[in-house]
């Protein structure tokens, strides 16, 4: 949610931003309308009820001849307090529904447009030249059958299509990425944090992702009416809801592991080869709570974390920025971190990181104190610090000619020490 004092003083600026994500520019004038009309009708209302009790006390004090009279304009002034807070009450309500419509301010420098119109910040490392090696890279589904380590048609027999089971050393090899991920988290202050994988209506709605993505989620009806998370942003956004929290100590930060969930709603035909994109996968999230001025310092560490860790798992990345129409609805600005996928000579989204600045905590009412007295919204920040998608691209950057994968170096203390994964038959 944006905050009404600077559409009324930047309209401008918010008719820009709906610009360049190619949204309604309308919505701001038709905002400003809204917020007019809410606050006529307010003062409107409070008039009359300040009427009213001023007629109250003159009844009270009156003479026993004069009262009849002034009873009956009491009532009388009564049903026009009523409809005065009737009025009041609908256009708060068309108000507020406007309000919630907007998606965050984007920063200047996020460049405009949809999905391809991001721009290549920078590119780090090189892909492998395997015809140079001698052979034809496999793809990831191939290698993780090859090693009885990735089970899609079972996953679809228990659960349906793009479900699948991990096995064996890949699914050691996820839980040692994931576990790679909380180290280096914690060993940055961040708080390594369990999410719930269900959440309220009103948390993933102020985390923003019930917006145009909305069809992506699970939902639960009744008689639990809950969605599940398809990150754990939404969990730990929502864990200091209605809170004001101390700050004063430096940024408060969370490293969330959970199991996340999306439908890929529109997704038919897509990526249905392997685990690129699936319902259900596991993920290391950081979320971090940050004073406004310190949004965009912490949006640079948060990429510096990321690129960390693919340095760790040593694949070739690229670094996007986001155009403002793909930033999701919550976002100022986006980095993504793109790993090159040998078998699909194109790079493949790995890592996000958003600065939300106030926008979600807008929505939650989650504050902090100032020196000058009283509270103002915190900014909050997100970022992919290891997901299950990560082995795709470890397993065809660390293919070796006769099927066999390499371990790379920072994760094989999490994996007993194992170097190589050889190819192995399935035991059944």
């Amino acid at each position: 949610m944006l905050d009404i004092q600077f559409i009324r003083e930047h309209a401008d600026i918010v008719k820009e931003s709906q610009r360049k994500r190619g949204e309604s520019v309308e919505l701001v004038d038709e905002t400003l309308r809204a917020d007019q009309e809410r606050r006529d009708s307010l003062k409107a209302f409070e008039d009359a009820r300040a009427q009213q009790k001023a007629m109250g006390k003159k009844v009270a004090s009156a003479p026993n001849e004069e009262k009849a009279a002034l009873i009956a304009q009491t009532k009388e002034l009564a049903a026009q307090v009523a409809q005065f807070k009737d009025a009041a009450d609908k256009a708060t309500a068309t108000y507020t529904d406007l309000m919630w419509k907007f998606s965050n301010v984007v920063e200047d420098d996020a460049p405009a447009g949809g999905e391809d119109d991001y721009v290549v910040v920078q590119e780090i490392g090189t892909p492998r030249d395997f015809s140079a090696e001698g052979f034809e890279p496999k793809n990831h589904l191939d290698l993780g059958v090859g090693v009885a380590g990735i089970d899609m048609t079972r996953g679809a027999k228990v659960s349906g299509s793009r479900f699948y089971f991990l096995r064996g050393a890949i699914a050691r090899m996820e839980l040692a990425m994931l576990t790679m991920a909380v180290d280096q988290a914690e060993n940055n202050g961040f708080i390594m944090t369990t999410t719930p994988t269900l959440v309220r209506p009103e948390i993933m709605a102020g985390t923003g992702f019930l917006n145009a993505h909305a069809d992506e989620i699970y939902r639960l009806r009744e008689p639990d009416d809950s969605y599940l998370v398809g990150t754990s942003e939404v969990a730990l956004a929502g864990m200091h809801a209605d809170e004001i929290i101390d700050l004063s100590n430096g940024p408060l930060r969370y490293a969330g592991w959970s199991s996340c969930y999306r439908r890929e709603a529109g997704s038919a035909g897509k990526d249905t080869m392997g685990i690129i994109r699936v319902h259900q996968f596991n993920k290391v999230e950081m979320f971090t709570y940050v004073k406004q001025e310190d949004s965009q310092a912490e949006h640079k560490r948060l990429l510096a974390m990321e690129q960390e860790m693919l340095g760790k798992v040593e694949v070739p990345y690229r670094i996007i920025d986001t155009a403002a129409g793909d930033l999701g609805s919550s976002a100022a600005r986006k980095f993504d971190c793109e790993a090159w996928v040998p078998t699909q000579g194109r790079y493949r989204e790995l890592t996000s990181t958003s600065n939300c600045t106030e926008y979600q905590a807008r929505r939650l009412n989650i504050r902090e104190r100032v020196d000058e007295g009283g509270t103002r919204p915190v900014a909050t920040l997100n970022g992919t610090l290891a997901t299950t998608r990560w082995l795709v691209a470890i397993l065809e950057n660390q293919q070796n000619a006769d099927g066999s994968i390499n371990v790379p170096a920072a994760m094989r203390p999490y994996m007993g020490g194992k170097e190589v994964i050889e190819p192995t038959s399935w035991e059944a």
